[in-house]
Formats: C-alpha cells, sequence, structure tokens
C-alpha cells in the first residue's frame, strides 16, 4: 500500500482530505491473467511465477489461501515483505523497498504500491496485483486441481456476495478505521455491522455465503474475519461486536480456519505487527498490543493454556 509521486513516497492511498473524510480505494493497475490460450503471454508454466505477499495484508492472504488449497506450491514460488510498513513501505527480504520491483516495470509508475503482486519470473513483469482476479487464476488457470471454487453454476450467486461483503465488510473495516471525520466513520460502522448481521442471518440457515459448498465468496470473507478481533475491535475502532460474539459466523470461521492448510497461512504476529506498528496515524506510538490470544479451534475462543 502506498503511493508513488515524481519519486515520492506517500500515503495517499488512504488520503481522505478530498471525500470528507471517507477513506477511497483506488483501483489496482495490473490486470494481466495466466492462461492456457494460445496466444497468452503469461502460460500456466510450473515454477515461472513468484508471489509477492505480507502476511498481514488480507487481500495478499486470499492468494496464500488459494495457493495452498489448490496445490501449487510446486507452481508458484512466495517471498513475504517485512510486517512493517514505514516510510519506504512495504520492504521486500534483501532491504529493498518492494517499489523498486514497481519501477523495474515502469519506472515512472505512480500506482499503488500494493501486495500481492504475482511477477512472471521469465519475462521480469507484473502480471497482476489485482487479489480478486490472481484467486481466480489460481482456481482454474493450472488444470484441474482440487475443489472448484468459482463453479459455473454458483457464479451469480458468488458475485451477488462478493458485491456485498467487499464495500460493506473487507473494505468497511478500512473505511471505519481510516475515516478522518465522526460522521464519515459512523456511516462506515453502521453499514460494516448492518453487514456483519446480515451474514449471520445467511449461516443461520445456510452452512456456507452460497450453500452447502465452499466458494471463493468464504475465503474472500474469512481473510477479514480472521484479523477481526485481534485488530479490526480495537485499532480500527469496530467495537460493537466481536466475531465471536456472533454465534453463526464464530463457528463458521472456526470451521474455516480448520480445513488442512489454512491455519499456516495465517500468521498474527505479522498481521498484528503490521496494522499497530504501520499505522501510526491511528498509533502514533507504534506500541503492538500482547492480546487478545484467539484460539479459532475453541468454541468459546479462548486459550485457556496462555499465561
Amino acid at each position: 500500500m502506498g503511493l508513488l509521486v515524481d519519486g515520492v513516497w506517500t500515503d495517499q492511498w488512504y488520503d481522505t482530505k478530498s471525500t470528507g473524510g471517507k477513506f477511497k480505494r483506488q483501483e489496482s493497475q495490473f490486470r494481466n491473467w495466466i492462461s492456457d490460450d494460445k496466444d497468452s503471454p503469461f502460460p500456466p508454466e510450473k515454477g515461472r511465477y513468484r508471489l509477492y505477499v505480507s502476511y498481514a495484508c488480507p487481500w495478499a492472504h486470499r492468494t496464500l489461501i488459494f495457493r495452498k488449497l489448490k496445490g501449487l506450491e510446486d507452481h508458484i514460488d512466495v517471498v513475504v515483505v517485512d510486517p512493517l510498513m514505514a516510510d519506504k513501505g512495504w520492504i521486500l527480504p534483501d532491504g529493498q523497498p518492494l517499489y523498486t520491483l514497481y519501477q523495474s516495470v515502469d519506472d515512472k509508475i505512480t500506482t499503488r504500491v500494493t501486495v500481492p503482486v504475482l511477477w512472471d519470473k521469465k519475462t521480469e513483469t507484473i502480471v497482476s496485483n489485482e487479489s480478486a482476479e490472481i484467486i481466480r487464476m489460481f482456481n482454474s488457470a493450472f488444470g484441474e486441481r482440487a475443489t472448484d471454487y468459482y463453479p459455473k453454476h454458483l457464479r451469480d450467486k458468488i458475485d451477488e456476495i462478493n458485491d456485498f461483503v467487499y464495500p460493506n465488510i473487507n473494505n468497511g473495516v478500512y473505511k471505519t478505521g481510516f475515516a478522518t471525520t465522526q460522521s464519515a466513520y459512523e456511516e462506515a460502522y453502521k453499514s460494516l455491522f448492518d453487514a456483519l448481521d446480515q451474514v449471520d442471518e445467511i449461516l443461520s440457515k445456510s452452512r456456507y455465503l452460497t450453500g452447502e459448498q465452499i466458494t471463493e465468496a468464504d475465503w474472500r470473507l474469512f481473510t477479514t474475519l480472521v484479523r477481526f478481533d485481534a485488530v479490526y475491535v480495537g485499532h480500527f475502532k469496530c467495537n460493537k461486536k466481536r466475531i465471536v460474539d456472533y454465534p453463526h459466523i464464530w463457528g463458521y470461521l472456526r470451521e474455516l480456519y480448520q480445513i488442512d492448510g489454512v491455519a499456516d497461512t495465517v500468521n498474527m504476529d505479522h498481521i498484528k505487527t503490521h496494522y499497530y506498528a504501520s499505522h501510526k496515524t491511528i498509533n502514533p506510538t507504534g506500541i503492538v498490543p500482547v492480546g487478545p490470544d484467539i484460539d479459532f479451534t475453541s468454541a468459546h475462543g479462548r486459550n485457556d493454556k496462555a499465561s
């Protein structure tokens, strides 16, 4: 996250001055696709692609989950940036800012510098930095592998759920947390919790968001839910309820978390360090809270062995 303007790093990805205090997210700029079409510049070759992610970012987290669930670990390698996003933005393991990767594609680039980034090692360029499209590539571009999370018979329903969850919940926590006026905050807060109430109602009648099958819609919601009680309740002032207080959402979250391999993609230390230590406009001291110690395998959500 962040923006380069005339070579200077800024925090304009959450500038609210021109929006009446409301947070407005910019669109992703790299929107290419991996495809087995004979004319595609990005064929689905094993080992050709690299995924740059932060464990902290819920959008990057989506792509890690799909890489795991679709069995693509041997096809796509991963580079994890430092959890702290400071004056130069995301930092690669070698100490270089992630924006240098963007500049290697276009030295005059003024787009958002975000994760995830899907990189083509062969042509040394960015395929995509749009997580919603990367997960669909992972779902289908590498052939029939494991579960199809965007099946044809559910696509309209999945798209409908995504169109509801994204603005109100996925992005809703950011609109709440980054609001800079009371009215903008309260408007986003209300929309967020109205949406969570609706999701809890859906899950009171249905095992998953679109019925009895786990789909892309569930994983897109999961990455926000798993961060909610540890970060968004306090740091983003989303404190009407915790997820553990929603009887149907909490059980649903625990089930998704315990699906084989998913827990390995959740790094709560990275998550908390990034949000609390990076967002100095919200938390100027940079102090990272010790708790809460959440057990996503327990019905009451507490780790009773914690000291």
